[in-house]
């Protein structure tokens, strides 16, 4: 019989192959990962391994989902909601501090989308079972950067796009 971590875990796996990414196979990355679901549950508040996030690209930006799979803790809800709400405030003065904080590192596109804030519109909306932030913007230099620090997202979390 599984664990309940390991079934987590195959069910990850599958869901990552349907999307067509590749989960990481050696204890390194293993570790990496781990980390990066340390950090993201120190950083946003939430237990990163009974969340779910998006990264999804888009023609003028993209967008941000944090959901909890469980409806009924409503305590982790109201925590993504308040965090994504702090993150599209604080990406909206430049400030990317928390995401260089999960990944331990500057994330791709962040010193562009920092230059031109003043150009980009970040804004916060609740879901069921989280909340989302939508990352708008029409210069084609500025879209790509949000395109790169979407797609390191998804690789490093392990996450899908929609």
């Amino acid at each position: 019989m599984l664990k309940p971590r390991n079934a987590t875990r195959l069910f990850a796996v599958a869901l990552l192959t349907v999307a067509g990414c590749k989960p990481a196979s050696d204890k390194q990355s293993d570790s990496a990962f781990a980390d990066v679901q340390r950090r993201g549950q120190a950083v946003m508040g939430v237990d990163q391994y009974l969340s779910q996030h998006v990264f999804e690209d888009l023609p003028d930006g993209g967008r941000i989902v944090l959901d909890r799979g469980d409806a009924a803790d409503t305590v982790a809800i109201r925590t993504i909601r308040a965090h994504m709400r702090d993150i599209a405030a604080a990406f909206q003065r430049g400030d990317f501090t928390a995401p260089g904080l999960v990944h331990a590192q500057e994330v791709p596109g962040t010193r562009v989308m920092k230059q031109k804030r003043a150009e980009i519109t970040y804004t916060s909306s609740q879901r069921p079972t989280g909340a989302e932030v939508r990352i708008l913007a029409s210069e084609p230099d500025v879209v790509a950067a949000i395109h790169a620090f979407l797609q390191f997202q998804r690789s490093d979390h392990r996450a899908a796009a929609h």
